[in-house]
């Protein structure tokens, strides 16, 4: 009986750790529980429940017996320039800078601002769809299924509704059931500005979709469908078409949005699209949409005991399936839901690449979400043609640089000169092929488009540095995002740290690369070019400066002189006792300034930095603040602080998406990093498993995450300390792990792990599992 008791006991506890390493072997679908409810009256579109596949987008909201739908299609643009076409291959960087040096600031200004003054180059809105039901009938609430990526509106009476954005197919469908539709009604933009009493979009917008100067859509009904056909600039034709159909006690209706860019009939096309979707049903439709998002949730799951951050992760990991898919647009700054108020969207809803397009692009890494993410890559890809010419004709350079701001073809749109034309902006968008092939370890990738993508921003950024008189590389003109704004002032002495930090980052990214490649003779080029841009500025003390005068001296939402640190690793807390001075000096000056003049980004940009140098507390604090009072009820980020309680001096509202990424990745940071220390190095990064968890947080897990080098990392927290681990590998390669783990021994699972200093190391082969496991 005691032998007995004893094999029960041990039988007992060899459950429990293996059930903590299978529970993080098997990712979760998000539970209903963090799904995204609204109770109604929803009356506004920017707090609306957000939809898509990539290519369309909608806003389900209303009230009473009111249910609307904001229509969006990610390739609707407006492309026409304002003032003078290709103006950029007249006022070219050389004038600038020649101007510059003549302190004619206000000339230089007038060259590379006024294509942001007109009302296109802009994104386009598509419209809406009111239903309207009987008197009587209510909107209860609307909900998110994010595990299956349909909306569901519930009325008081019990009816119900459901939509999805087609995964599989360009097509969306609702399905009411319960209650009768009294009316459908389609709205053209001009339509919806007419219902608003003001069409102007308020700050950082365009103004009114009047302003585009379009004519009137064309409308069409029949007894069960009603379209519109709105013609607008430079050829563009775009069609909303939807249909309703009777399918026993359920009306079923479907709707699409084609354009020229789908053939010369638009409405052919979305005839076509709508009949199929209303021939095969809701259900029908509904099992590979299921089956895609199944797949997509089946990547990774995260698991911690917050659950405002909880929710907030899962919310922006959907926002990946829902508005960036590999063969439709990326993300500008609004994702697939343009404004629906009568006016243009907030900034042009264009693509901003002094922070917004990198950062949006910054969480999908570590989530395993590559094709999501790939959007954003091969949309910089199929414009290099365009972005070559763009470097020869601006900068006089060969290679190719795309623009610091630009529309969806590429052009750019100029605006605030010192940072939307500067040269760096590539560097940092070149960073994003980099990150790819990193966590990938693709090698075709990377020889097929990261290396020659990015070592083309390498060629037109070697032929703008020039030597100076103590033999280091510095640019003709040079900033920090969004420092001292369009001022002036501005005009930073080069190098800034920010362009130091960039180029350099480049440059070493580049020996990388091709060091990976065996070319050896790139690999010293890019290597010397890295050298020959000399030391960060820093005062005394440690402090990064601006550039080698100015000191930042004023709160401030960008974290631009300190991107060395974040998301660039080249100044680490394990880069030695300088890397250390700098850190420190740095993190106490921004502390000082305070966060009267961040934004939303900033927050949730901090909490990354933070969690990189290992500090949990600090970034589940700037998290918190972020979840708090910097996203509307449906989660997405604004730039003000809406609770006005001192966070931020800005309480404004426009929304764009990059700090709902940028704290989904805050989340990453905190359960796993990988990043080598010696930038350029090949195959030098390090696992650290948990490096920055805050208390609160004594119970967490996570399954499948991506590590650098293509390894699929999970593992179990509890009671604040680590309880399992597991990694598994892509390719044959040596996994290194930093022992992090406070003492505690793990016992692994395979033979040969040795340690060298803090670090445990092993060889792996593919697909091999390696399992730690703690007493």
């Amino acid at each position: 009986m005691h032998t007995r008791k004893i094999f029960n006991a041990i039988l007992f506890f060899l459950n429990i750790s293996i059930g903590s390493v299978a529970y993080a072997q098997m990712p979760e679908l998000p539970g209903s529980a963090y799904n995204l409810v609204l109770k109604a009256p929803v009356t506004t579109w920017d707090e609306a429940l957000p939809l898509g596949n990539g290519l369309m987008g909608g806003l389900l909201w209303g009230e009473k017996n009111i249910v609307r739908l904001s229509l969006d299609r990610g390739d609707l643009w407006d492309e026409r320039t304002n003032g003078e076409k290709e103006w950029w291959k007249k006022y070219t960087y050389q004038k600038g800078a020649d101007m510059i040096a003549q302190k004619k600031f206000t000339t230089v200004a007038s060259w590379w601002d006024e294509a942001y003054r007109g009302v296109s180059p802009t994104k386009l809105p598509a419209g809406r769809i009111e239903l309207k039901f009987p008197d009587g009938e209510e909107v209860k609430e609307f909900e998110l299924m994010e595990a299956t990526a349909e909306g569901i509106t519930r009325f008081s009476s019990g009816a119900i509704m459901n939509a999805l954005y087609s995964a599989t197919d360009p097509v969306a469908l609702l399905s009411i059931k319960g209650v009768t539709l009294q009316d459908l009604e389609l709205l053209s933009p001009m339509d919806v500005y007419r219902q608003n009493a003001k069409g102007d979009g308020g700050p950082s917008s365009g103004g009114s979709v009047r302003k585009l100067g379009y004519p009137e859509a064309l409308k069409g009904k029949t007894e069960n469908a009603q379209w519109y056909i709105q013609e607008a600039a430079e050829g563009l034709k775009y069609c909303v078409y939807i249909e309703t159909k009777k399918n026993g006690k359920e009306t079923l209706l479907a709707f699409t949005i084609t354009s020229t860019a789908d053939g010369k009939d638009p409405l052919l096309s979305a005839r076509q699209r709508v009949a199929n979707a209303l021939k095969n049903g809701y259900q029908s439709m509904r099992k590979p949409h299921v089956k895609w998002w199944t797949a997509f949730w089946q990547k990774s799951s995260v698991n911690i005991p917050d659950t405002a951050i909880q929710k907030q992760y899962n919310l922006v990991q959907y926002f990946y399936g829902a508005a960036s898919r590999l063969n439709a647009p990326p993300m500008p700054l609004q994702g697939v839901w343009t404004a629906d108020n009568g006016a243009l969207p907030p900034w042009k809803g264009d693509y901003h690449n002094d922070l917004n397009t990198q950062m949006t692009y910054m969480a999908y890494q570590q989530s395993g979400r590559y094709n999501e993410g790939a959007s954003y890559l091969n949309f910089l890809w199929d414009r290099r043609d365009f972005f070559r010419d763009f470097a020869r004709d601006f900068y006089g350079t060969a290679g190719l640089a795309c623009p610091g701001v630009m529309s969806y073809s590429g052009q750019p749109l100029g605006g605030w000169g010192q940072y939307s034309m500067s040269p760096t902006m590539s560097a940092w968008s070149a960073h994003l092929f980099y990150l790819h092939w990193l966590y990938t370890a693709d090698d075709t990738f990377l020889k097929e488009k990261a290396y020659p993508w990015s070592s083309e921003v390498g060629a037109c950024m070697l032929g703008l540095l020039k030597k100076d008189n103590n033999g280091l590389l510095k640019l003709p003109l040079s900033s920090s995002p969004e420092i001292f704004d369009d001022s002036p002032k501005a005009w930073l002495e080069p190098n800034s740290n920010y362009d130091l930090m960039s180029l350099k980052m480049l440059f070493l990214s580049l020996k990388e690369m091709a060091a990976e490649m065996g070319k050896t003779m790139e690999a010293r080029k890019w290597s010397d070019a890295a050298l020959a841009l000399g030391d960060f500025h820093t005062k005394d003390d440690g402090t990064l400066l601006l550039d080698a005068k100015y000191e930042l001296t004023n709160s401030h939402r960008h974290l631009s002189n300190i991107i060395g640190i974040y998301p660039f690793n080249l100044i680490t807390s394990e880069g030695g006792k300088k890397d250390e001075q700098m850190i420190q000096a740095s993190m106490k000056n921004w502390d000082n300034l305070g966060t009267r003049s961040w934004v939303g980004y900033s927050f949730s940009w901090m909490s990354c930095l933070r969690a990189r140098l290992g500090d949990g507390e600090t970034a589940v604090k700037n998290l918190d603040i972020f979840v708090k009072a910097f996203i509307l009820r449906n989660g997405f980020h604004v730039n003000g602080d809406q609770t006005k309680s001192g966070y931020s001096g800005f309480t404004y509202r426009p929304f764009t998406l990059e700090g709902n990424f940028l704290a989904s990745q805050a989340v990453h940071e905190m359960l796993l990093q990988s990043w080598s220390a010696t930038a350029g190095e090949v195959h030098k990064g390090i696992i650290r498993v948990f490096p920055a968890m805050p208390k609160k947080w004594a119970n967490a897990s996570f399954t499948n995450l991506r590590a650098e080098g293509g390894f699929k990392v999970s593992a179990v927290w509890k009671n604040n300390k680590a309880v399992s681990f597991s990694i598994t590998a892509a390719h044959p390669r040596k996994v290194r792990i930093k022992d992090n783990f406070n003492g505690a021994t793990p016992k692994w699972s395979v033979k040969g792990v040795t340690k060298t200093g803090d670090v445990y190391e092993v060889k792996m082969s593919k697909g091999q599992k390696l399992v730690a496991q703690f007493d």
